[in-house]
């Protein structure tokens, strides 16, 4: 038994494990990134800026842009707000209060603007998901959102 254990234990270069870079991840340097490649300005950052009731949307609703965001809502959005747009998704039920009802006075008298920003920056419990949702994506799903109570 004693000359198994030795085996085994003397196999194992267990200090040389101690010093792999991915155990201490924490310390390794990252370098620095080329200059131009961080965008200082534009982007998320004229979003910040912007007055969010003047931000206005660039997509026109077709059937096109609504099937887009649908599609984009069940992938984002349908988890917490769920299939029936009341804040009673698979997720949603966890909270308390409930997320937000979509086809609420609250949320269809914002302006586009507002809710973009709101999706984009997060809002209150709402996560930020300007680098998770594509742009295009967000206006479509505002688009289909402004849709729920014309049908």
């Amino acid at each position: 038994m004693l000359i198994a254990l030795a085996y085994f234990v003397s196999g194992c270069d267990y200090g040389r494990m101690k010093d792999q870079d991915s155990v201490r991840t924490y310390k390794s340097e990252m370098p620095e990134p080329v200059e131009g490649t961080i965008p200082v300005n534009g982007g998320i950052a004229i979003l910040k800026s912007e007055d969010p009731s003047k931000v206005r949307n660039p997509l026109v609703s077709s059937p096109e842009i609504l099937e887009r965001g649908r599609t984009a809502y069940g992938y984002f959005c349908a988890m917490c707000h769920g299939s029936k747009f009341d804040g009673n998704g698979t997720v949603g039920q966890s909270f308390s209060p409930l997320p937000t009802d979509l086809r609420s006075a609250y949320v269809q008298d914002q302006t586009d603007g507002v809710l973009f920003c709101r999706i984009s920056l997060g809002y209150k419990r709402h996560p930020p998901l300007a680098s998770t949702v594509d742009e295009n994506d967000r206006w479509a799903i505002i688009t289909y959102i402004r849709s729920l109570n014309k049908g």
